[in-house]
């Protein structure tokens, strides 16, 4: 099959005239025809953008699912509603769940088998070793400290899906603990007081990413630079939530400006309620009030987004002034970088799954193929 008179968005980030040819599932050609153009002020009305499936490596459910349900349908639903949106890779994420809990979660990824929808990358396991301290929308009964056997026995059990794991690095036993399991696992920092000097620690014993950037952590302060601070000089990778709830716009143009869309990874970190109506929902076991674009706990604390990665890309562009080129490098190269896919998806490469995603000059979703089936 060709995708003709498109504008491709290639492997230099830039939108270039062009064509896709692709068969069984794989991408066999991208023919370009003409020159790079910005991706914001391309000339012609009719030309779709074609750019790479959206990989989101940090959503918890939607369509009335979470990965915590642990039912045999609960990714089946998450990577159908994904793929419908031009996510076509996804890598949920747990939450801080009672270690029962937790061992049937990692059993149900095992077991998952699903070939519809979006591909399913593997987990991203949010919790429990985080700081009591810095909870979020977490349960603190169910907060225990950093465990390498157990993340072992709990990644044996998904059947060796869990691609990132996250950790307050300044709690007791964190820094063994990122010794011991960095050539297994991506860490991330997440839920955490730690400081610039904790952060770094973390980061030299083999850390390398960071979760929901701003969110659950210390602020950027300009004599205590904190996880922010740190991981800038580290050159990890940061998770940001463009939903417009959890960051200002400014602090989303300066972090593009700090890190580069080569080091950001745009998440949606949405919960069950995406997809679905204002109402009242739970995310981790907990009670949370949907009201327009906001999810709150019984206390006010924001409780993941109701967005998807899709709509934050847009909201990047169009709301916060970040060019088209760097948010889609930032919600599909990057983050297959960061969790070490960027092999199969993350590009429109020949020889690289057949994951295209058109959209009109409003960034609006017009056809998605998933390893080169189209999404109806």
């Amino acid at each position: 099959m060709e995708i003709n008179n498109v504008l491709v968005y290639t492997e230099q980030h830039e939108f270039v005239s062009g064509s896709i040819s692709f068969e069984d599932g794989i991408i066999k050609d991208v023919s370009l025809t003409g020159e790079a153009a910005a991706g914001n002020d391309v000339a012609g009305d009719d030309a779709l953008y074609a750019i790479p499936g959206l990989v989101d490596i940090h959503f918890h459910g939607c369509m009335g699912a979470d990965l915590c349900d642990a039912e045999p349908d609960t990714i089946k639903t998450l990577a159908e509603y994904q793929a419908g949106q031009g996510v076509t890779t996804i890598c949920p994420a747990t939450m801080t769940m009672s270690l029962p809990e937790l061992h049937k979660i990692m059993a149900n990824i095992g077991a998952y088998q699903g070939d519809t929808g979006a591909h399913f990358a593997g987990v991203n396991m949010e919790g429990p070793f985080i700081s009591p301290a810095n909870k979020g929308a977490q349960a603190a009964e169910n907060i225990i400290p950093c465990d390498a056997a157990l993340f072992r026995e709990l990644n044996r059990e998904s059947g060796g899906r869990i691609r990132l794991v996250d950790i307050a690095p300044e709690e007791p036993g964190a820094i063994e603990f990122i010794e011991a399991v960095r050539d297994e696992v991506n860490v991330s920092l997440a839920h955490t007081v730690a400081d610039y000097n904790a952060a770094m620690a973390a980061f030299r014993a083999g850390a390398n990413h960071v979760t929901h950037l701003f969110n659950a952590m210390l602020p950027f302060h300009h004599r205590k630079p904190g996880v922010q601070g740190a991981a800038a000089d580290a050159g990890a990778y940061v998770e940001l939530i463009c939903d417009g709830v959890h960051i200002h716009p400014a602090m989303v143009r300066a972090v593009f400006k700090l890190f580069g869309s080569d080091r950001v990874c745009l998440i949606s970190d949405s919960m069950r309620a995406a997809g679905l109506a204002d109402g009242d929902y739970t995310l981790g076991g907990q009670a949370v009030k949907v009201k327009g674009n906001l999810a709150t706990l019984a206390d006010g604390t924001i409780a993941g987004s109701v967005t998807n990665l899709m709509l934050c890309l847009k909201n990047a562009v169009q709301e916060m002034q970040i060019p088209l080129e760097a948010a889609v490098r930032s919600a599909s190269e990057t983050p297959a970088r960061s969790i070490g896919i960027f092999d199969c998806c993350g590009s429109l490469s020949s020889g690289k799954r057949a994951d295209i995603v058109l959209l009109d000059r409003d960034l609006n979703v017009r056809q998605v193929f998933v390893g080169g089936r189209a999404v109806e």
